[in-house]
């Protein structure tokens, strides 16, 4: 594919309690006169919550509406997201009584003194067209188990008639690198009749290999008789300091969503040579609108520096 990129679109200017920093993990949400873009932002704490702006649809550079407060915030005192909430993939929903609803799969954090956070998976769900979300359960969907031995995290949830599909985040291990726990990661697939009760098996979609350590959010679509799943990736050592570790776009094909080729030299993006995405681009999002693909991204220090996107130009 090939993207070309349109630039920086949002980064929070502090001003608000609960939005002193980041704009991260973006997810554009079309609605009928907008594109709603919610993400994950920190307080001063470094707690993260989710909120969202809104842009022009005919001019996705032009932010027309800042929300002014968190749509899902921290969770109780010794809850699995007691630290922080971070969407991942919000699904439209109509339940049993024909109502609308739209379902937020998100990422619990936990601080832990050895490994510095565990993550979880959680349901929330709007029923005012996505400016509140409440929590379907205090508890999470989706925790470390026998497949997922540390945490898991940050899921694509896909429906195909009766089935929900789910790609995830799986932390298989922590190693203490430079005095530094960093957490290894690749990305697994689950199932589920209901989006509530889902099934895992511990098939692995995308691995580690000599260089990817850890994988970010990852975006499946479908394009033709093909799946495509984009994601970022990095190396555990020095990622935070050196371009040439740090995170950047890869992708991968599958003809069932199971089993999936890497196809990174096929992204069609890469980190600009100075600027807002120089060091890292990260977290994707894909999604149609209006007749094309969009890219929404993070770029430098983890969401740090806001977000921007891109739109795919066909090949001639």
């Amino acid at each position: 594919m090939n993207w070309k990129k349109q630039g920086l679109v949002y980064k929070p200017a502090g001003d608000q309690p609960f939005s002193r920093t980041h704009a991260q993990v973006p997810f554009g949400y079309p609605l009928q006169d907008k594109l709603r873009v919610y993400f994950s932002t920190r307080d001063e704490n470094a707690s993260s919550s989710t909120s969202f702006v809104e842009l022009d649809p005919d001019n996705l550079s032009t932010v027309t509406y800042v929300h002014d407060k968190a749509c899902l915030s921290k969770g109780a005192v010794g809850m699995f997201d007691e630290a922080g909430t971070m969407p991942s993939w919000f699904v439209p929903v109509t339940n049993e009584a024909g109502e609308d609803e739209i379902w937020l799969y998100y990422t619990g954090w936990n601080k832990s003194e050895t490994a510095s956070y565990r993550l979880g998976i959680g349901l929330a769900i709007s029923r005012d067209g996505g400016l509140t979300f409440e929590r379907k359960y205090t508890g999470p969907l989706l925790d470390r188990s026998i497949y997922d031995q540390v945490w898991v995290a940050q899921p694509c949830v896909i429906r195909e008639g009766d089935i929900w599909r789910m790609w995830y985040l799986s932390c298989t291990k922590i190693e203490v690198i430079d005095g530094h726990p960093e957490p290894f990661y690749d990305v697994k697939y689950a199932e589920s009749k209901d989006g509530l009760k889902w099934e895992r098996t511990g098939h692995v979609c995308v691995g580690y290999d000599d260089f990817t350590d850890a994988i970010g959010r990852p975006t499946v679509f479908r394009d033709g008789d093909l799946y495509r799943m984009y994601f970022s990736y990095r190396s555990a050592t020095n990622y935070r300091t050196d371009v040439q570790r740090s995170y950047r776009i890869g992708c991968a094909e599958s003809k069932d969503g199971l089993t999936w080729t890497r196809t990174d030299d096929q992204a069609g993006i890469e980190r600009s040579a100075e600027g807002w995405d120089s060091l890292m681009m990260d977290y994707c999002h894909i999604f149609p609108h209006r007749d094309q693909l969009v890219m929404l991204y993070n770029g430098n220090g983890f969401g740090a520096s806001g977000f921007g996107y891109a739109v795919n130009q066909p090949e001639p």
